[in-house]
């Protein structure tokens, strides 16, 4: 199998035109005004599972804000992230994990919302879990839940088979049932990583000159293994020889 075959390629950006809405209709169009300036509601939370799109969502909106060229950064949060100076003037601030913060890093956040708000900025966060189950500061919680708060819902295995098949459609071929659902119990859950693998499946079928069929998707992962998990794209509940 040729090299090119092999090279996942990496998602596409983050936007909020390519985030599938599935049961996040609501909080997708309350981005999108934010996005646009337009929202009355400028402080949000948004909690889900990994693999719901949370992260999706909150760079989705930075990247929306600075094509508009709005002051917008997203900081994915860790416990030793430290805010940068200035980050009160920014129109917008997204805080990704902003559950992993250390003491010092949830003063900063605390700071940071207070400062926004008095200055009409925005601040989208992300987390986890729900505020009220937080493990930070009791006024940083407090905070949090002032806002709006959502959970981001993850996208059922039907609403994935509908974006894939969507997906294959705008590649210019049909991806079969019986295709979908191998990727879906074989390859990586979560839609980029699903994506991903469509994308190679594609140019390897193109490359082969051979139809995308469920024995293509097989060669594909299983040559992808042994070289070691091409971008981690096997589903860890696989079993070897499927």
């Amino acid at each position: 199998m040729k090299q090119l075959a092999l090279d996942f390629a990496s998602s596409p950006q983050p936007t909020l035109d390519n985030f599938i809405a599935g049961r996040n209709g609501e909080l997708l169009q309350h981005l999108k005004r934010l996005a646009a300036r337009q929202a009355q509601e400028r402080f949000l939370y948004l909690w889900g599972r990994p693999g719901s799109g949370r992260s999706h969502l909150l760079k989705g909106t930075v990247a929306q804000l600075q094509r508009a060229r709005a002051a917008a950064v997203h900081i994915a949060c860790t416990a030793g992230t430290r805010l940068a100076d200035g980050l009160e003037r920014m129109d917008c601030v997204a805080l990704d994990d902003v559950d992993r913060l250390d003491d010092e890093g949830q003063v900063a956040a605390f700071d940071l919302y207070n400062a926004l708000r008095e200055r009409n900025g925005a601040l989208v966060a992300g987390g986890a879990a729900p505020p009220v189950q937080l493990r930070l500061r009791e006024d940083l919680v407090t905070r949090l839940a002032w806002g709006l708060v959502y959970q981001v819902h993850a996208l059922t295995d039907e609403e994935k088979a509908r974006a894939l098949a969507d997906y294959a459609t705008g590649r210019g071929f049909r991806l079969l049932p019986e295709v979908c659902e191998y990727l879906l119990t074989r390859a990586r859950r979560d839609l980029p990583s699903l994506l991903a693998t469509l994308d190679a499946l594609d140019r390897y079928s193109l490359e082969t000159k051979r139809p995308v069929t469920v024995p293509l998707a097989r060669e594909l992962l299983h040559a992808a293994d042994r070289r070691g998990g091409a971008s981690g794209i096997r589903n860890s509940g696989a079993r070897a020889g499927d």
